[in-house]
């Protein structure tokens, strides 16, 4: 029987469902790396992936040479891969560019410049002007509304490129970003910081909100110096209990 043009597989649309897979697999991977159900030092093997994933291994593979080319992971042998250590000298790089970036932001928002929206700092306060005892005690949603402070206020300076490389920055601290937020006192440190910084910005004082933004930011950054292997394992035991 003679098939149709139409009934025919269609390369482009192949193609597409491959990189959509491919695309799934890359995000699942970095988001068990920044929850600590993959930590480093982890080995696995593709067929491993395949079989928890329930994908073929061409998706797979293309999300792991993704996460290769990104320091996530790094091939051992055929087939098999590791979760890379943390290079802290590449941290310590990463606050650096963002301190930049942040501080920046900050004077742009300060000084009402071309572009910026301080409209955005009313959903802000919402969450971080708020009574104590309205505070979040949950350590994974301080996290992200941590995260999203920072790029909320980056975003807010009306610069597209400048919120386009923080966001890359954000994506490759997150892991030890998450790890400061175990400790219930760097939660409380983290709303009392927020907070201020959030006040000085909305009352335009530009040089008090850089101030109070580099602190914050090195005081993060002096945490992540702390951090030790035997830390990560912690978490990734608190994610699996769900504490």
């Amino acid at each position: 029987m003679h098939t149709t043009p139409s009934a025919r597989p269609k390369p482009a649309a192949a193609r597409a469902a491959r990189a959509s897979r491919s695309d799934q697999v890359y995000a699942q991977l970095k988001h068990d790396i920044a929850d600590f159900n993959l930590v480093p030092g982890d080995r696995f093997t593709e067929m491993e992936l395949c079989e928890r994933l329930d994908v073929s291994r061409t998706p797979v593979r293309q999300a792991l040479y993704r996460l290769q080319q990104e320091g996530y992971v790094e091939v051992l042998f055929r087939a098999g891969w590791r979760v890379l250590p943390f290079d802290f000298d590449q941290f310590e790089q990463l606050y650096d560019l963002r301190m930049v970036l942040e501080t920046t932001a900050v004077q742009r928002l300060c000084e009402d410049a071309a572009g910026a929206d301080r409209s955005a700092l009313e959903a802000l306060a919402a969450i971080w002007l708020v009574p104590q005892q309205q505070r979040s005690a949950d350590r994974v949603q301080v996290a992200q509304w941590d995260e999203q402070f920072h790029c909320a206020l980056v975003g807010a300076a009306g610069n597209a490129e400048m919120a386009r490389v923080h966001r890359d920055v954000t994506e490759r601290i997150r892991i030890i970003r998450r790890l400061d937020f175990t400790k219930p006192a760097r939660i409380d440190a983290t709303y009392d910081e927020h907070a201020k910084i959030l006040k000085a910005v909305r009352a335009k004082r530009a040089d008090p909100a850089s101030m109070l933004l580099r602190a914050h930011i090195q005081s993060s950054q002096a945490e992540v110096r702390k951090i030790t292997l035997h830390q990560v394992h912690l978490a990734r035991q608190g994610v699996v209990r769900g504490d």
